[in-house]
């Protein structure tokens, strides 16, 4: 059985928490796309198009994941769209699991042939959050630990630009 697995988000900036759910999944599924999303309540640091292509590199190693930017839309359509059965989701903490577990029930209604998978993310990961990359940045701290190497370096880019 080919198992196709979404795994969307809107990747602003890509961490190193993302890539361990992207690494883990790609042991899992015969194909993974990695769909960078709109997120309609945030103010996004990189373009669409950035985040395309930095995501892209930043996954070049892993020979069955691919990354695509999609329109606005439901989740559930593009999963439908691409013949994903499978959504993965990453959850740091009980906060992100109350969270998630709302969504995947309302996808579960929406398309109940699309299953939901949660990856716990590793301790040492738990705390990186895109929102937190940003705000330590904002500030000149530190977020080279957090963060896969090009993107790291292209956020201190747009931090010089401001």
């Amino acid at each position: 059985m080919n198992k196709l697995a979404l795994f969307p988000g809107s990747f602003d900036p890509f961490t190193k928490g993302h890539l361990d759910t992207v690494e883990r999944a790609a042991q899992m599924f015969e194909q993974v796309t990695v769909a960078i999303m709109t997120n309609t309540n945030k103010k996004s640091l990189f373009t669409k198009e950035e985040k395309l292509t930095l995501t892209q590199a930043a996954l070049a190693h892993l020979p069955n994941v691919k990354v695509m930017a999609s329109e606005l839309d439901l989740t559930v359509n593009l999963a439908r769209d691409l013949g994903a059965t499978v959504l993965i989701r990453g959850i740091r903490n009980t906060t992100d699991y109350e969270y998630e577990k709302s969504i995947a029930h309302m996808n579960h209604d929406l398309a109940p042939e699309i299953e939901t998978v949660f990856l716990l993310s590793p301790p040492a990961l738990s705390q990186i959050s895109s929102s937190l990359i940003k705000e330590i940045t904002t500030f000149g701290g530190d977020v080279s630990a957090y963060l896969p190497t090009n993107i790291h370096q292209a956020v201190l880019s747009k931090y010089q630009q401001k």
